[in-house]
């Protein structure tokens, strides 16, 4: 029940948040939320991470569905296994993917907006990812699933 909402829960706010920034900002246009640190900048990223394989919208959903899949078996093992931290950060994994994935089928490009200086722009289904796998390494590099 848990990893529904999780999964329910990362593509509905990362899609929601999509749909604003593409209702109200233009594309390359930035509003300044604090000054010189953080903006929110309308991107199309027609790349994967980092604009990697950008327009070669093949790659980029080839590639995807493969991770997916890949984080969906994992996701059955360690349910199978009673892990249940790990199928929550898996789950994490999924969403990000299927709701970019989803940017990518239904638009031809990933809709990307939080900005911090200088860094690449990225969206919610982003930190979900980087989220669920920084947490997956955690649990290998400890050995434990109690954080």
């Amino acid at each position: 029940m848990i990893a529904a909402l999780i999964f329910a829960g990362v593509i509905a706010v990362d899609q929601i948040v999509k749909y604003v920034i593409r209702a109200g900002l233009m594309p390359g246009e930035s509003l300044p939320i604090v000054p010189g640190f953080f903006r929110l900048t309308f991107v199309r990223n027609e790349g994967a991470a980092f604009s990697m394989f950008e327009n070669n919208t093949l790659v980029t959903v080839g590639l995807t569905s493969i991770l997916i899949i890949i984080c969906i078996l994992v996701f059955i093992a360690s349910r199978r296994k009673g892990s249940s931290l790990v199928s929550y950060c898996m789950m994490l994994i999924i969403a990000g993917g299927v709701s970019n994935l989803f940017d990518r089928l239904c638009f031809g490009y990933v809709t990307d907006m939080f900005s911090f200086g200088s860094f690449a722009v990225f969206n919610v289904a982003d930190i979900a990812i980087v989220a669920g796998c920084l947490l997956t390494m955690l649990i290998i590099i400890t050995g434990k699933e109690e954080i």
